[in-house]
């Protein structure tokens, strides 16, 4: 579904009554283990939605004369936005928005292959170290939530620009 894409109108009761229905016929079936997944699915889902309809309601009333900003850059809403396929901004754009979020090195992209997923970065070496494990770790999570397309990251190392030798003055009349 995309944003310009008017959703099918749901019912708040009918929904509650097919999940019962499901979480029932689960029961029925005599796996318990199946039945307690279920349930366990169902509580997850709600938590992880009422939390992004909470954190959207504080952004909205922390920042209304920036609220578009303030809810795309949020990684719980942005990724429910993604999950739904109501975001806004494209790929790229939210690639881009995932890095920034990254301080712990500086990430440039270098490309991206669709039918794998893979993303290729390059790393800028700060004092002879490139894009530590944290560094990598903090990238994958912030592009599960703005880039969930991403499934795979290549973190190239790019060397550091040239060493800066620091030169004496000249001896006295060597010039």
């Amino acid at each position: 579904m995309s944003a310009g894409t008017a959703a099918a109108p749901v019912n708040a009761e009918q929904t509650g009554r097919r999940v019962e229905e499901v979480l029932d016929r689960l029961a029925a079936s005599g796996d318990p283990a199946a039945a307690a997944a279920a349930e366990e699915l169902v509580r997850s889902l709600m938590d992880y939605y009422g939390a992004g309809l909470a954190r959207i309601l504080h952004l909205l009333s922390s920042a209304p004369d920036q609220a578009s900003a303030a809810l795309l850059g949020d990684e719980l809403v942005a990724s429910l936005l993604v999950l739904h396929d109501l975001h806004p901004e494209d790929r790229d754009t939210r690639i881009a928005r995932a890095l920034d979020s990254v301080r712990e090195a500086a990430l440039e992209v270098v490309g991206f292959d669709e039918p794998s997923g893979t993303l290729t970065l390059r790393a800028q070496e700060a004092g002879g170290c490139g894009c530590g494990s944290g560094a990598q770790q903090a990238a994958e999570a912030a592009l599960a939530c703005f880039a969930p397309e991403v499934r795979a990251l290549d973190v190239q190392t790019a060397p550091a620009g040239p060493t800066l030798l620091q030169i004496g003055t000249a001896p006295t009349g060597a010039r």
